[in-house]
């Protein structure tokens, strides 16, 4: 299949998941990473006037095949497409920002955090996107490519000034992405955070946490490690293909743990009143209108 042929595939909704061309797009990698690279110029240039379109998705598989790739000049372009307002992303790509943007993020970065850091760290960016950095940086520990003495360093900044005290979805994101890093040094700063009512305990209550400490720093790292959540961009057609977008009954298929992986699921309260578009409580990544609520 030739690059013209590959691309025009991915442009628009069909229905159907392009395997095909996705293969294709891998077999030409360095002769289709320029076009992949300029879809995502174009869809942070034109993001408002593609998604008045309605059914434009370039941008999606552009974004997978770069991870793949591990390409990191696609790093700042992801984040500028990620500082695009909430709603507008929301548009143009629904439950990839809590379901793989993180994952994305940590598969093109190279190991720099700045842009992730600057995605955490400004007020003005969409939540759901700040908590997906802080995701990115959990994918980063469990592939081994930063220590988790320095993801909790970072975290600690968070909570000593680099987060305004009020609460917001950040604030639940950060300790629970806490949580999952073993939070011993964090302790205090979490019960800090609950006192001043920054943390929603419906969300993720001090029993949880002091749960997973009682477990010891061992098992939680190694379900860090193990949880697929957690994984860098290998493969696009299975991070894609499962997608409710490319099915006849429009329900996403929900992807199984490889079986020598056992996962250890966060249980926690769940909110009288969830937001549909807020992520679900089950820790699935997707939001709870398309989870637990749909």
């Amino acid at each position: 299949m030739e690059t013209i042929e590959i691309l025009h595939r991915f442009e628009r909704v069909t229905g159907k998941f392009e395997r095909a061309a996705v293969e294709a797009a891998v077999a030409r990698r360095e002769e289709i990473t320029p076009e992949l690279l300029r879809i995502l110029e174009d869809i942070v240039e034109r993001a408002a006037e593609l998604d008045a379109e309605g059914d434009y998705m370039a941008h999606l598989y552009a974004m997978f095949l770069l991870a793949q790739f591990r390409e990191t000049r696609a790093y700042p372009l992801v984040v500028r497409f990620a500082s695009l307002p909430g709603d507008l992303l929301d548009s143009l790509c629904g439950d990839f920002i809590t379901g793989d943007l993180g994952n994305v993020l940590a598969s093109v970065c190279g190991g720099d955090l700045a842009g992730i850091q600057s995605l955490i760290e400004n007020e003005t960016t969409d939540q759901w996107v700040r908590g997906s950095g802080l995701h990115g940086l959990l994918t980063l520990v469990a592939a081994g490519q930063k220590s988790r003495d320095e993801i909790v360093n970072y975290f600690a900044s968070l909570f000593h000034g680099k987060l305004v005290r009020k609460w917001s979805h950040m604030w639940d994101a950060l300790v629970s992405a806490s949580t999952d890093l073993y939070p011993e040094e964090l302790l205090s700063d979490i019960e800090q955070a609950f006192e001043e009512e920054l943390v929603d305990p419906r969300y993720i209550d001090l029993d949880y946490i002091k749960g997973k400490l009682a477990l010891g720093k061992g098992r939680v790292l190694a379900d860090l490690h193990n949880n697929p959540h957690y994984k860098l961009i290998d493969d696009t057609v299975a991070a894609m293909e499962w997608w409710a977008c490319f099915r006849e009954d429009g329900h996403a298929v929900e992807r199984a743990a490889p079986a020598a992986a056992p996962i250890s699921v966060p249980i926690r309260r769940t909110a009288p009143k969830i937001g549909r578009n807020d992520p679900c409580p089950c820790g699935s990544g997707k939001k709870y209108k398309k989870c637990c609520g749909g």
